[in-house]
């Protein structure tokens, strides 16, 4: 385990199910403001997902090769276990909606206790990314929805081969 931690690392953590413009947003302004950027693809015990854990990696290392600093790890456990091991100081949280507030704010409290060394950081989302998210976009391809202002390409491409079972 990393005993010095970093404050120009973040890590930025999510099941990305799949991921969205709005994630992407995330990832794009954190790119800017920390030197290295680690989003890190994990398991939400709440959540069941429809992409494996190594499709979402692959397809957020594709919509995101543009950022030389930024990296995708897959990981297990707690989040806040993982910014560790990163050698991160900051977890990169975004927030669309109040009710994301109250739900990350209980869970930075708790990953104050886990561990007093990492701090939470959050972006507000932008406007225009603050009504989507990856659950309503899986229903909107199942319905055959668009989903273009949404999902890059090969993202969009991937979800709706997954829910039309075409590959």
């Amino acid at each position: 385990m990393n005993s010095k931690l970093d404050p120009r690392i973040a890590v930025y953590t999510g099941t990305f199910d799949p991921v969205h413009h709005g994630h992407m947003d995330v990832i794009h302004r954190g790119s800017k403001l920390f030197d290295r950027l680690i989003v890190g693809v994990g398991i939400n015990p709440d959540k069941s997902t429809l992409f494996t854990i190594e499709e979402r990696v692959e397809l957020i290392r594709k919509v995101s090769s543009e950022y030389e600093n930024v990296e995708v790890e897959e990981f297990h456990g707690l989040a806040v276990q993982f910014v560790r091991k990163s050698g991160a100081r900051i977890l990169l949280r975004g927030l669309r909606t109040l009710s994301d507030m109250e739900y990350e704010f209980t869970m930075s409290l708790m990953n104050l206790h886990l561990d007093p060394g990492i701090e939470t950081v959050f972006l507000m989302a932008k406007e225009e990314f603050s009504h989507v998210s990856s659950s309503l976009l899986r229903q909107i391809a199942m319905l055959g929805g668009d989903l273009t202002k949404f999902l890059a390409p090969p993202v969009k491409d991937a979800l709706i081969a997954k829910v039309t079972g075409k590959k």
